[in-house]
């Protein structure tokens, strides 16, 4: 899925790829769970307390993306002269911590 604002890309190694796509697939389940939870009228904190444990697995996956990023597409392009991509991973840090 390709979206208009994203220009670069990133080619993932296969440990990398498939660990990402567990934990997308671990949170897809969450969510459904959560969706059969309202359908069944489960109780207001039981659901909460589910979306606070999707919510704790976004934030695990966006951690190791950022590690990841930093380890390999920061550390890259600065060594290749790329100073610009500070003020990219100052903005996007500024972004996800809001």
């Amino acid at each position: 899925m390709e979206c208009e604002c994203c220009k670069k890309t990133k080619q993932r190694n296969e440990d990398e790829l498939k660990s990402l796509l567990n934990r997308l697939s671990r949170i897809e389940g969450q969510v459904r769970g959560i969706r059969k939870m309202v359908e069944n009228d489960a109780y207001c904190t039981d659901i909460l307390i589910q979306v606070s444990a999707v919510n704790a697995a976004l934030n695990a996956f966006k951690s190791e993306i950022l590690a990841n990023h930093i380890r390999t597409c920061v550390k890259d392009d600065i060594k290749n002269g790329g100073e610009e991509t500070i003020e990219e991973l100052v903005s996007t840090l500024q972004k996800i911590m809001k």
